[in-house]
């Protein structure tokens, strides 16, 4: 029996001595304990060395995927016809007998060899050493994973997550600089904040003039527009401002400098971000845009990461905090994470963003995995999945083109009016005819009937009248009485109250 061996530097065919220890797999290990006891086991037979790495990686390719390559195939050709061969994978094993009619086996037992032979291989094969053997693996290994991922330096996501950090923490040195040349400058040209919005506009504004009293003879048209340039100008002349040092306006154009400086560099850094996001994931920034995507990508750690979330983790990935709070206190859930700053959910109405970030996430999870796992670097998925979510949108929006409204179930819509057709007689009547109006068609009620309903018309008033009038009367008589027992039962009171004053005089 001969053992097919794959090394990192060739293929080797070794010769098995003891085959009937080969029933006994679980003593097999102490056959290979020492390089001795493995030669008496096995015995190297034939050596064929790999030329170079770009052979050793086609060679170790078609192992991993299962296929016989033309090396291997007369390797085997030259060596191993006639023999029982022992492989490593019963799929290879089965294209062997196939193609060459080499018996193979595979089961546990050669398992348990191959471990052997693996851990003595520097000594049973002679023309390979262990200090070369290990560089070769490595190299190997490296190379094999490049072509499995298909790596491409295009492709590094790590810049991404780095780049996006570096922006945001200029974002936030630049705003603090910025906020501190106000507060400076502001103590001797009070006006200017409100008349100057942009930041970096009042820091070159401030470059340009020096003192307010310089304002009026410098000209800010590269700086500012022709109505702020005027305002400027008219508030420096009347500014309630302190009067500051030469020293103090040098400390603060420093302070100016490094405002633009930092803005410029951010522009230059936006505008590299702009071009990785769109080599490593294109249709994620179709979806989301730059800024979005790459934060995504930074939070997740990775676009691989990120590939594996579902679209429901996508569309709260940021919210994590809010998430366990909502969980912990019985609340809702968040809808929307840093995918709420894509512009498709800004343009949406406030009671809509929820859908539309659920179905944005929807479609950002797919294209987040073409990006990762995809051949093709087109935008293609994501052009097409912004146009649903569009079309989404507006259908909640009510603004639905009338191609995919359709017509209302059930009812008729009128054809539209067509001069041509109507004069062909396409309407049923006979051309330039007009159509006559049929008065025997009319229905006349007789005047008889008419009469008779007038009648009862009034009967009925008439007793209506009649039942309204005796309640009325009922109503009256009802007062009445009531009103004479009320003044009998007080005569009696009154006539009694009379005697006793009559007795009290008396008595006095």
């Amino acid at each position: 029996m001969l053992l097919l061996f794959e090394t990192a530097a060739g293929f080797a065919l070794f010769k098995v001595n003891k085959e009937d220890k080969l029933e006994k797999s679980d003593d097999l290990y102490k056959d290979f304990e020492t390089l001795d006891s493995a030669k008496k086991f096995v015995k190297l037979k034939a050596f064929s060395k790999f030329d170079n790495t770009t052979e050793a990686l086609a060679a170790a390719t078609a192992l991993v995927e299962s296929k016989l390559s033309k090396g291997l195939k007369k390797f085997l050709k030259k060596h191993a016809v006639g023999d029982t061969l022992a492989v490593l994978d019963a799929k290879l094993g089965g294209l062997i007998k196939e193609k060459l009619e080499i018996n193979c086996v595979h089961n546990s037992s050669i398992q348990e060899l191959a471990r052997g032979v693996r851990a003595q291989l520097g000594g049973l094969i002679a023309e390979l050493g262990t200090a070369d053997l290990t560089p070769m693996s490595l190299g190997l290994s490296h190379s094999l994973s490049r072509y499995k991922l298909k790596f491409s330096p295009e492709k590094v996501d790590t810049m991404i997550v780095q780049a996006i950090g570096l922006l945001d923490d200029l974002d936030k040195e630049l705003n603090t600089y910025a906020m501190r040349v106000r507060e400076w400058y502001g103590w001797h040209f009070p006006e200017m904040t409100k008349i100057v919005g942009d930041n970096i506009a009042y820091a070159k504004a401030i470059k340009a003039m020096g003192t307010r009293d310089k304002a009026a003879g410098v000209d800010f048209s590269g700086v500012l527009e022709q109505e702020v340039e005027d305002a400027l100008k008219a508030a420096a002349q009347i500014s309630m401002g302190t009067e500051i040092s030469q020293e103090d306006l040098d400390n603060i154009l420093a302070l100016c400098d490094q405002v633009i400086e930092l803005s410029e560099y951010r522009g230059q850094l936006f505008d590299y971000l702009k071009s990785r996001m769109a080599a490593v994931a294109p249709n994620l920034t179709v979806l989301v845009g730059e800024l979005v995507g790459a934060r995504l990508i930074a939070h997740a750690g990775s676009l691989i990461n990120l590939a594996k979330q579902p679209a429901s983790t996508v569309q709260i990935l940021g919210a994590e905090k809010a998430l366990f709070r909502a969980l912990k206190t019985k609340h809702e859930t968040p809808k929307y994470g840093l995918i709420y700053h894509a512009s498709l959910i800004g343009q949406s109405q406030p009671k809509h963003k929820g859908k539309i970030s659920r179905v944005l996430a929807a479609k950002c999870a797919l294209a987040i995995r073409v990006d990762a796992l995809g051949d093709t670097t087109d935008a293609a998925v994501g052009t097409e999945a912004r146009a649903k979510v569009e079309a989404r949108l507006r259908q909640l929006e009510g603004r639905s083109l009338a191609s995919d409204a359709g017509n209302a179930r059930g009812k008729a819509q009128p054809s539209p009016y067509s001069a041509a057709k109507q004069a062909a007689g396409g309407s049923g009547l006979a051309a330039g005819a007009a159509k006559a109006y049929n008065a025997d068609a009319d229905v006349v009620e007789p005047v008889k009937e008419k009469k008779e309903k007038k009648e009862k018309k009034e009967k009925k008033k008439e007793k209506e009248l009649a039942v309204a009038n005796g309640a009325a009367a009922d109503g009256e008589e009802k007062k009445k009485k009531k009103k004479r027992k009320a003044d009998a039962e007080e005569e009696p009171a009154a006539a009694a109250d009379g005697e006793k004053k009559k007795k009290k005089k008396k008595d006095a």
